[in-house]
């Protein structure tokens, strides 16, 4: 989203289906979520030290073949170079969102970054450093989170980021968070059933590099989903966005027509916008959210893995339902508890 359409916005118009100040606050939202944003304290204020639930598929979620993407290295509280690392800076570096309601976003209250995955990067902290305050939290758009891993510019990646063969090849997961699938979000009156015909013709916007872009290239159903469409080229970044928020905005302005997302991120996406509605009964593919490290980072996604241990342990009570039960109980009702960790045998 461009600053002229942001300016012209606020002289005279109104996002569908939000009040005026939340309106503006999300319309700032996305102009900043197109760059890397300042790194962020434990606190949620910015600069510092080195400052720069049960789904069937219909559609494979994997880009590619392979055994079993979500089996990770066994959990280990052993250090190695990338624990030792953390621990000589004193500050775990971590990747996340700032814009996903419930998941990773900065309270105008005030202002710290809260949410699922903000939970589970204090966990990390607690049990490498001593200190859930312990972060440095670097908001990052969606098509940079394996970028941010491969040029060190963080540790882990925290950001509802799907498992899958393809991504395997770039970064390291630990095992799966969360489970989720993709699903089409729109007007409530649109004429918009789900993930089927009823797409054709339509413009869907989507995040460059998502899991939601890679379905529709496999099966679109006739939507236009690509910013070159029968030859002619669209507006840059109307459909594949940098950072899948700006999706929320453009369906809001109508310059789109739906969004494919991650149910899990679209629950809290109709949270605050009651015009729209996720369509479909249920996901057309089912997905795992993992931690991501650097490819070859192997002692910190096996610390990673314990913290999930312990993260999970405690049925109802375990730190993962108490925050599922803050953040995501009233979007994503009835799930009864985290998926079970798979790890490799070798």
């Amino acid at each position: 989203m461009t600053r002229e359409r942001v300016k012209g916005w606020a002289a005279g118009g109104r996002l569908r289906g939000w009040g005026g100040v939340t309106g503006m606050a999300v319309a700032c939202a996305v102009t900043a979520s197109l760059t890397l944003l300042p790194l962020a304290h434990g606190d949620g204020t910015f600069g510092g030290p080195g400052a720069g639930q049960g789904a069937a598929s219909a559609v494979p979620a994997l880009a590619e073949e392979c055994t079993d993407p979500e089996a990770s290295l066994p959990p280990s509280d052993a250090d190695g170079p990338s624990i030792a690392k953390i621990r000589d800076r004193g500050k775990l570096i971590a990747g996340v969102d700032q814009n996903s309601f419930r998941w990773g976003y900065r309270d105008p209250g005030t202002g710290t970054l809260e949410g699922f995955d903000i939970d589970l990067v204090r966990a990390i902290a607690k049990d490498i450093l001593g200190d859930p305050d312990a972060v440095i939290f670097r908001a990052i758009p969606t098509n940079q989170r394996i970028a941010a891993l491969a040029n060190d510019r963080v540790d882990v990646v925290v950001r509802t980021m799907t498992i899958n063969c393809k991504r395997l090849e770039q970064v390291s997961f630990s095992t799966a968070y969360f489970q989720a699938g993709q699903q089409v979000l729109a007007p409530k009156e649109s004429g918009i059933d789900g993930y089927d015909a009823s797409l054709k013709g339509k413009r869907v916007c989507t995040a460059e590099g998502s899991t939601a872009y890679d379905a529709l290239n496999e099966k679109s159903f006739g939507a236009v989903f690509e910013d070159e469409h029968d030859g002619t080229a669209l507006d840059k970044d109307q459909l594949t966005v940098p950072n899948q928020l700006d999706c929320l905005v453009r369906l809001q302005l109508g310059e789109v027509d739906a969004v494919v997302t991650d149910n899990a991120l679209a629950a809290g996406q109709a949270a605050q916008d009651p015009s729209v509605e996720l369509k479909g009964d249920k996901p057309f593919t089912t997905e795992y959210y993992g931690v991501a490290a650097k490819l070859g980072a192997d002692d910190l996604v096996a610390r990673v893995n314990h913290v999930l241990v312990q993260y999970r342990a405690g049925g109802a009570d375990s730190p993962w339902m108490k925050s599922y039960r803050q953040w995501l109980a009233e979007g994503l009702p009835g799930i009864k508890g985290p998926p079970a960790p798979k790890y490799r045998s070798n």
